[in-house]
């Protein structure tokens, strides 16, 4: 405990657990958001850089966690069908994360800030991609653009999840390969990050304590995703992301 409380107070401690529990649960009822809620609301009271080194642990279990579920077979299926996607974003995630000491708190705060909010808004409004099958070129791109967004703050799911229902993905299948995408994804920005020096022997008891109470978070919001009307419930969730944007993009822009 004294560990955590060198770089927190008791009361940041205590709101982080609360954010890891609500970003777990939603991450179970709809199998993403996570790294946005974790991300975006630790980074309303710590900085970017200890907010993005707290989310990789739990990011890495919980994606284990999901991908795994149907079991290792059709896990590997879903690597092969996404191999391009998964290499692009990986390699691209890697160079990205370099970028993280360098780059000033504000334009951290915008990068993560814009696109949680551009996402946020266009599922809002309906708006939709819509392919009639996998493509290289478009998975090279989406891949990009998902592998810097998740090297600078750990957040690659909106491009993920945009490719994804485009693609009209199966339920299940989407959930797996979301699992799989994010979990590989979350192995890359560990490694990649522990070369940038944010995850260190500072940081990574907090990543580590943030773990549990993602995982509780998980299992309380899959044992209510039958209970609920998931659309209504994803829909909420699409405004506090919004909102959550909004202000981290207020805080980059007015301080």
């Amino acid at each position: 405990m004294d560990i955590l409380l060198t770089l927190l107070t008791p009361t940041q401690l205590g709101l982080a657990v609360a954010i890891a529990i609500l970003a777990g649960f939603v991450k179970g009822v709809v199998g993403f958001a996570m790294p946005m809620i974790f991300v975006s609301g630790l980074s309303t009271f710590l900085a970017p850089d200890l907010a993005l080194a707290m989310l990789m642990l739990p990011t890495l279990a919980t994606n284990g966690i999901q991908a795994l579920r149907q079991g290792p077979r059709a896990a590997w299926e879903s690597i092969a069908k996404f191999k391009v996607y998964l290499i692009v974003g990986a390699v691209v995630l890697i160079l990205s994360a370099q970028l993280v000491s360098v780059l000033p708190m504000q334009v951290m705060l915008l990068i993560i800030g814009v696109p949680v909010t551009c996402f946020a808004l266009m599922q809002i409004v309906g708006w939709t991609l819509t392919l009639n099958g996998q493509s290289t070129t478009f998975e090279v791109i989406i891949g990009v653009v998902a592998g810097f967004l998740g090297g600078i703050s750990g957040i690659w799911g909106p491009p993920t999840v945009m490719y994804l229902t485009a693609l009209g993905t199966q339920k299940h299948e989407q959930m797996r390969a979301q699992g799989v995408i994010y979990g590989l994804g979350a192995v890359s920005l560990v490694g990649a990050h522990i070369g940038s020096g944010v995850l260190n022997a500072a940081t990574w008891p907090l990543s580590a304590a943030m773990i549990v109470p993602a995982l509780i978070g998980m299992f309380c919001g899959r044992q209510v995703m039958d209970r609920i009307d998931q659309v209504v419930f994803r829909r909420a969730t699409l405004f506090v992301l919004l909102v959550a944007g909004l202000n981290l993009m207020r805080c980059a822009l007015v301080g």
